[in-house]
């Protein structure tokens, strides 16, 4: 009787407690990689005060836009200005806050508004000063053009910025009003900015820099008068018109750079001396703490040869205090801080195999190497003054993983800020007094904490509890790395399972690729935005999702990325390759008939590679925006890796997927936005040509007007509902 009454008692627990947990479970669906359900919500836009106990944000309200200060310890704040309070005669709307920063006593506001994307990193915009303790606001210059890049002198009391090519400043009291430059003209000179090459391979667009006390300005010119044209056909018009712009594809004529200073007292201009070789590069420009001596790095064309100048402002006479050498390229980083004391400087290289920071004289003389160790600083933070202190990110526990250390200038004394395992960034306040650590894990939002420079936790601003939680409701698959040991090296890999996985049955696999120099697709931290929830999502419809580091990616240390040289696209297919094989062999679920391949930009490239090579593995794969040949794409980038197409003719051939397309037998779909800045709808024009010629059927799809991103309104939405549907069809 005992028994029956428990089986009774256990069956309509069951029966109750069933549904139950199948509501419990819930669906994936292909419009949550849109609606942001799954987005984890983040401590945005902070910009520390010069006291680190205070930091600024923009808040919007249901009526308005607020710029708040916060006390960072407590979370009070108060409401510093609103955009409907920045109001001026000759304008009919309140000026929107879209950008802004402080002059350095934080008495002044520098609002930037109306803001005009040009490329990656370039816009146009106008510029409106408002007074803290007068409530008044103007306008930064009476010119009805848009300005570029303005910043407040150091006093806060000029302003200096770039209308169309050339460089002015303003006394921002007697409202008077310079030009620096008169010769800027498009297509020809630019003045205060960059070309499109410097701004997208060397990472900044703005390019004029005040000296610390504010009596100088430092400026790029570039001459671009002999770089060819390209052009992008504007699609929209009854007739449609064209973009035209300088792009110096590998191996054609480069901008001429020189470096300026601009003595505001005289109104002088001097020039810094970088030699007489005009083919060559000028990634960084940074003051010392001295107006009188600016830094200057020169690269040869190549970029294999760095020179570490130092620039006397007043005469134009250069110094080479460092000069840095490798039998490959060396990266352009922006870790380089000189000390207070005026006699040294803090540098990043990798010169001892892996990228470490350290300790020189302004004579350029090694004093000590500050970290070391068989793994990279990934990001040099800052240096404490007050204690002497370094901070940095590094890959010391794992390259698949990132943590925060600080360490004495002397070498001594490191310590460990992160708890880990898992991916962390920081945002230091200026003054080191608090940071705000984000951790997150491969199956954990990130979490925003609070803390005293020391480490000490104060408080939890954000941990994303709630979408933990969801995730738990949505059995999101939660990535499993494993290495690959392979004859020429050992690759990192992570597998996505569907949440149902069964190991005695077969499943297809897609493998996501990117594979470029320096980067990395397999890492310990949470995954957001389309493409990783879209691979979450493809788990639910019974794929695997796989993806592998190749040799020539990043964290691992120069040797590991850097043999790769000239030889762009074969050891990334080679690995790709020999991985998969690998994977079939040691892991009885994978369908071995069911692989697919994609990729986007770099990534695109590579599956296209391993469509031709991989032809009997690969039944399937996608190209997004991919170069096809090397030839097609910018100097900076292509030499940087492969040299000049005359000085590697074997490898630009070897390297692009033009030539093999009649080795492709699977399922090809090949994707492209004909507004593409970057790689150009040149790449996939030449390859369809190319497969039209051989006979290779394919599929392809382009996308008018839109650029390398491949985005607005419903693009992304249906850019992914293609993808989804050639992957469910054709594996």
């Amino acid at each position: 009787m005992k028994k029956i009454i428990l089986l009774s008692a256990l069956f309509c627990w069951a029966f109750i407690s069933s549904p139950t947990v199948a509501q419990q479970t819930k669906q994936l669906e292909f419009d949550h990689i849109f609606n942001g359900i799954f987005e984890p919500e983040s401590v945005r836009n902070i910009n520390w005060m010069h006291d680190g106990q205070y930091y600024t944000t923009l808040v919007r309200t249901e009526r308005d836009l607020e710029l708040r200060k916060y006390d960072i310890t407590s979370g009070d704040h108060e409401v510093i200005v609103t955009s409907s309070e920045l109001k001026i005669e000759d304008r009919k709307q309140p000026i929107i806050i879209q950008d802004y920063q402080f002059s350095a006593d934080e008495t002044k506001l520098l609002v930037k508004t109306d803001i005009e994307q040009i490329w990656r990193r370039s816009t146009k915009e106008n510029y409106f000063v408002y007074d803290l303790e007068t409530e008044e606001v103007q306008k930064l210059t009476d010119s009805d053009k848009k300005q570029q890049y303005a910043q407040l002198s150091p006093a806060g009391d000029k302003a200096a910025f770039v209308i169309d090519n050339n460089l002015y400043w303003v006394n921002l009291n007697s409202g008077q009003e310079t030009q620096v430059t008169t010769d800027g003209k498009v297509g020809k000179i630019i003045n205060g900015t960059t070309d499109w090459v410097y701004e997208e391979e060397f990472g900044f667009a703005k390019a004029w820099y005040w000296s610390p006390d504010g009596s100088k300005i430092a400026f790029y010119r570039f001459d671009e008068s002999h770089v060819k044209e390209f052009s992008m056909m504007d699609w929209g018009q009854l007739y449609p018109g064209f973009t035209q712009f300088k792009y110096p594809k590998a191996g054609e004529r480069n901008s001429i750079v020189k470096i300026g200073v601009y003595d505001l007292e005289s109104g002088k201009t001097t020039w810094m001396d970088i030699g007489s070789e005009n083919d060559q590069y000028i990634p960084r420009t940074n003051w010392t703490q001295d107006s009188q001596t600016l830094a200057i790095r020169r690269m040869n064309r190549l970029q294999n040869k760095q020179d570490l100048m130092l620039a006397d402002t007043e005469t134009g006479k250069t110094k080479i205090i460092k000069t840095e050498t490798s039998d490959t390229w060396i990266d352009v980083n922006n870790d380089l801080t000189f000390l207070e004391n005026g006699e040294q400087f803090i540098y990043a290289s990798e010169e001892s195999g892996y990228n470490h920071i350290y300790l020189y004289s302004l004579e350029g003389e090694q004093i000590r190497q500050i970290t070391s160790g068989d793994w990279e600083v990934t990001n040099f933070l800052g240096y404490n003054e007050a204690n002497q202190r370094l901070y940095y990110i590094s890959t010391e526990d794992s390259p698949l993983e990132r943590d925060f250390y600080s360490i004495g200038i002397d070498g001594e004394d490191k310590r460990k800020m992160s708890d880990g395992p898992g991916w962390t960034s920081v945002n230091m306040s200026r003054d080191y007094k608090y940071y705000i650590e984000i951790s997150s894990g491969p199956a954990t939002p990130a979490k925003y904490t609070l803390h005293k420079g020391n480490g000490e936790q104060v408080r939890v601003l954000q941990d994303n509890s709630s979408l933990d939680k969801q995730f738990d409701e949505y059995n999101m698959p939660e990535k499993e790395f494993f290495t690959i040991p392979l004859p020429q090296a050992e690759l990192n890999a992570y597998m996505l399972k569907p949440h149902d996985f069964d190991p005695s049955k077969k499943y297809p696999v897609l493998v996501y690729v990117y594979g470029g120099p320096g980067s990395q697709t397999v890492e310990k931290q949470f995954g957001t935005g389309h493409r990783p929830m879209w691979h979450r999502y493809l788990t639910t419809k019974g794929y695997i999702v796989l993806s592998i580091d190749n040799r020539g990616t990043g964290a691992r240390g120069r040797d590991f990325e850097k043999q790769i040289y000239k030889k762009l696209g074969q050891y990334e297919v080679t690995d790709q390759i020999d991985a998969v094989k690998y994977v079939i062999d040691n892991f009885d679920y994978v369908d071995p008939d069911r692989i697919g391949i994609w990729g986007w930009s770099y990534g695109g490239y590579i599956s296209t590679l391993l469509m031709e090579e991989g032809n009997d593995l690969y039944k399937a794969g996608i190209a997004v925006a991919p170069v096809t040949h090397w030839r097609f794409y910018d100097t900076i980038y292509t030499e940087r890796f492969m040299q000049t197409p005359q000085m590697n003719p074997e490898g630009y051939r070897k390297g692009s997927p033009i030539y093999d397309v009649k080795k492709i037998t699977g399922k090809y779909l090949l994707v492209h936005g004909t507004g593409d800045d970057n790689v150009h709808f040149q790449n996939s024009v030449e390859l369809v040509n190319q497969l039209i010629e051989e006979g290779v059927q394919f599929e392809t799809m382009y996308y008018p007007n839109r650029n390398h991103s491949i985005y607005g309104g419903n693009t992304r939405r249906h850019l992914y509902r293609m993808m989804t549907n050639f992957i469910l069809e054709e594996l």
